[in-house]
């Protein structure tokens, strides 16, 4: 399978690629990880389904370590999830898989992106920002911790044109 992105990193091969059908169990496991409400493998295997929807697998060796999912409308388009498996955090992973998804993004015809994050969410807040996302907007009470308390979501959005 070809592969947009390849490095050296922490002992194998990382490598940024389209996701395929095989990948929704674990890509379900790693969303299920790494949110409060958590995707199901089912809604995996919908959305690399459908052709509006782009998907890419960060693979480290043999193993899928994260994933990057957004959906198309026109020239635009939504960054629905990205997650990096939590032993993996902080090495800057997340910013190759995003600037290659972004990438393909443009490569689409994409010329506007846009996201929600947790307001309190300080490490993704930093990538968006980091990767040029701006805060558009605020989403009161739009997300629900594990106990139940409401918390704020920031709309953010980078133009690719």
């Amino acid at each position: 399978m070809m592969t947009w992105f390849s490095r050296w990193w922490g002992g194998g091969a990382a490598a940024i690629e389209p996701a395929g059908q095989r990948d929704a169990a674990r890509l379900a496991q790693l969303h299920g990880a790494s949110f409060h409400r958590g995707w199901g493998e089912g809604e995996f295997e919908v959305m690399l389904s459908e052709r509006n929807t782009l998907v890419h697998r960060l693979r480290l060796g043999r193993k899928i370590i994260g994933f990057a999912v957004s959906r198309i409308g026109a020239d635009e388009a939504e960054l629905l999830s990205i997650a990096i498996d939590a032993a993996r955090r902080g090495r800057g992973l997340s910013r190759d898989l995003l600037l290659t998804h972004l990438g393909h993004l443009a490569g689409r015809g994409v010329r506007k992106v846009f996201l929600e994050v947790e307001e309190n969410n300080q490490p993704a807040r930093r990538l968006y920002e980091w990767a040029g996302f701006e805060v558009i907007g605020r989403r009161e009470r739009y997300y629900q911790q594990a106990g139940g308390e409401p918390l704020n979501a920031l709309l953010m959005r980078r133009d690719l044109s």
